[in-house]
């Protein structure tokens, strides 16, 4: 075998020996290598060892330490065997300075940047870290995310850029482009686009190395191409709170939240703030916003405010004169923080979302000290909250002001200035049956008197009055709490509701023994009481004995009095109201206007069916008659039913005939 020349062999394979560079030989080039040949691989000290340690083509792990030939070539080549073409394919922007070879802890350290120190600690962080990068490491625990971000982008050869947050969607970053790729999708990655360059959209994010990302932004905009650089974390989240926030507060919510202000409402107490959800719903935009939906309540007269969350939208919804009103619908991603604002306020546990809750928030609103009753209850699309509104406005309502006729009001105020006896007020929930007994009691000489009341809760608070709250999780039910009040020498005792037979049994003995009880049931007229408390279990002798009048009553809505009109009755309705005494040409009826929000009727009156219970009408108790014999007989004794007494508020304009027998309809 003849000997040839290396050159010559690295020539013809178009190898540079000194640089193992693959390249395109000129022919002058090639006469002056002939003529100066060199290499450098066989001049490394025991290049080559005397036997191969294994067949060709194979290697056991750790050679490269055992090989000098290896130590040599890794000492030599100081670049991949790369021909220029693959080379050129990519160039980064700028060249570096010679620090992207070095490690990212060392650069630095070189830089000041974090002390020698800090590395060796996040470094032993690292090892017990497997998931987490040594950058993520060290903004934990404190150093410079500007600083870091600069150097990673650096020995990467990607620029590095702050966004400008001051100018926002004037220049800081592109809304039109963060749309379409959507807030959630930025937060969860960390990028954001920040401009156009040509037909290049530039985009920021916080890792150089995600190139599956940047195809995947790529295909989202649409766009041709895409040009990365490096940005620090905490720029890309104020930026997106920044389009948060103006996405929440649209222009007419800003308007409208122009004038609340976060004192507005001022909470009598509060839990203390210790997670981040407590953060968030402390925000000012959500307490401004809580306070605005408040607010717009208490001046619409709402009793009860429901905050829904849905699918796809969140809905506000008043319970205005007794019908829910759609009133706003506020961002969705706004549903998890107003309802941890209100549990706060209500000092409920927020970090609890799976179980029902009740609270209470004493607050004053405008001048005016008001209670809500708070509710939450698990949905699947998040809590669905429910606020009752117990104004003390609402229950300071003189009897004249409910609605009473005359003579009804006089046989009431007999019924409660009575020494002894049971009287029931009946009626569904909602009813205003809390306002009539409330409204009943500030008719008592308290100063004479001891009136003490049993509730479950205490809505109100009464002047002059002892009130007691039944709490059963530690036994303090009504006929505990009833005993207990009996040993309190009372004149008067209000019971917030007869449920059972015990109670119902006390409150009788009580009766019996020289004391006033008013209390509620939940019956549909008045009549019907006597034998719902036959059913609970108490003898009717007894009910006889005790019971001096039962008042069942409803709430009808009162005709707006800027648009309500005089209607035509039809045939049918004519010979009704003819019958009923009523001139059926001087009816009125629900128009609909802004002040009314298009209802025809604004506010609402009581219609009332009182039942006095006399000698004759004892001794028919004691007999335990069935209802529609009973109730029969209390007509024939001169009471006057719901549906009468509404017709006579239609005589008189205050409601329609409409709205009577809506709400009638079960008692008639």
């Amino acid at each position: 075998m003849g000997k040839y020349n290396i050159d010559d062999i690295l020539d013809r394979l178009g190898v540079d020996a000194e640089t193992s560079v693959p390249r395109r030989r000129q022919p002058a080039q090639q006469e002056q290598e002939e003529a100066a040949p060199s290499h450098t691989i066989d001049k490394a000290e025991q290049a080559f060892s005397p036997l191969p340690s294994m067949p060709a083509h194979q290697k056991r792990p750790g050679a490269d330490r055992d090989d000098p030939a290896a130590r040599a070539r890794s000492a030599d080549i100081a670049e991949p065997l790369v021909g220029n073409a693959i080379n050129e394919i990519y160039t980064p922007d700028g060249e570096g300075d010679g620090e992207d070879h070095l490690a990212l802890g060392e650069v630095l350290v070189s830089r000041g940047a974090i002390t020698r120190e800090q590395l060796t600690s996040a470094q032993q962080v690292l090892k017990q870290s497997p998931n987490q990068t040594l950058q993520q490491i060290l903004i934990e625990q404190g150093a410079d995310e500007v600083e870091i971000q600069r150097a990673v982008a650096e020995l990467a050869r990607v620029p590095f850029e702050r966004i400008d947050l001051e100018k926002g969607l004037e220049g800081g970053f592109d809304g039109r482009l963060l749309q379409r790729l959507g807030v959630e999708y930025c937060k969860e990655h960390l990028v954001i686009p920040l401009r156009t360059e040509g037909k290049r959209v530039v985009i920021g994010a916080t890792r150089p190395d995600d190139v599956f990302r940047i195809d995947e932004i790529k295909r989202m905009l649409g766009v041709p191409a895409i040009k990365l650089v490096l940005v620090a974390a905490f720029d890309v989240r104020g930026a997106l709170e920044i389009v948060g926030e103006s996405e929440e507060e649209s222009e007419d919510l800003s308007d409208i939240l122009a004038d609340v202000d976060e004192s507005d409402v001022e909470v009598a107490k509060e839990g203390s703030e210790d997670i981040n959800l407590e953060a968030k719903a402390g925000e000012s935009p959500v307490i401004r916003y809580v306070n605005y939906i408040i607010q717009t309540a208490i001046k619409e007269g709402a009793s009860d405010i429901h905050i829904e969350p849905g699918e796809k939208k969140l809905k506000v919804r008043f319970r205005i004169d007794g019908q829910l009103f759609e009133m706003m619908n506020p961002p969705l991603s706004m549903s998890a923080a107003i309802t941890s604002r209100l549990k706060i306020m209500a000092n409920l546990d927020i970090s609890e979302r799976r179980v029902p809750q009740d609270g209470r928030i004493k607050c004053t609103v405008q001048g005016r000290k008001l209670d809500l009753r708070v509710s939450t209850l698990p949905t699947p699309f998040g809590e669905k909250t429910v606020m009752r509104i117990l104004d003390t406005k609402s229950i300071n309502v003189r009897l004249e002001d409910l609605g009473f006729s005359d003579e009804t009001l006089e046989l009431w105020r007999a019924q409660i200035k009575a020494p002894h006896g049971i009287v029931l007020v009946t009626g569904p929930t909602g009813s205003g049956k809390t306002t009539t007994l409330y409204s009943s009691l500030r008719q008592l000489d308290k100063n004479k008197l001891n009136v003490s009341t049993v509730e479950d809760p205490v809505e109100y608070s009464l002047d002059g009055i002892t009130q007691t709250q039944v709490h059963d999780k530690i036994g303090m039910t009504f006929p505990v709490a009833l005993r207990a009040l009996l040993r309190q020498d009372p004149d008067v005792i209000m019971i917030g509701e007869i449920r059972d037979h015990q109670t119902a049994l006390i409150a009788v003995q009580a009766a019996l023994t020289g004391h006033l009880v008013l209390s509620t049931l939940h019956t549909n007229d008045a009549p019907s009481s006597i034998t719902r408390l036959v059913n609970i279990g108490l003898e009717p002798f007894l009910l006889g004995a005790a019971v001096n009048g039962v008042l069942a009553q409803r709430l009808v809505r009162r005709l707006c009095q800027h648009c309500k009109k005089q209607g035509a009755a039809s045939d049918e309705m004519r010979e009704y109201l003819e019958m009923q005494g009523i001139d059926a040409s001087n009816i009125w009826e629900a128009e609909g206007c802004d002040k009314c929000r298009n209802t025809g009727y604004a506010g609402r009156v009581g219609i009332y069916e009182l039942l006095v219970v006399d000698d004759g009408l004892r001794d028919v108790i004691a007999r335990n008659p069935n209802v529609a014999e009973f109730r029969r007989m209390c007509l024939e004794r001169g009471m006057v039913s719901l549906r009468d007494d509404g017709m006579q508020k239609v005589a008189a304009g205050l409601t329609s005939v409409q709205e009577v027998l809506r709400v009638t309809k079960e008692a008639a």
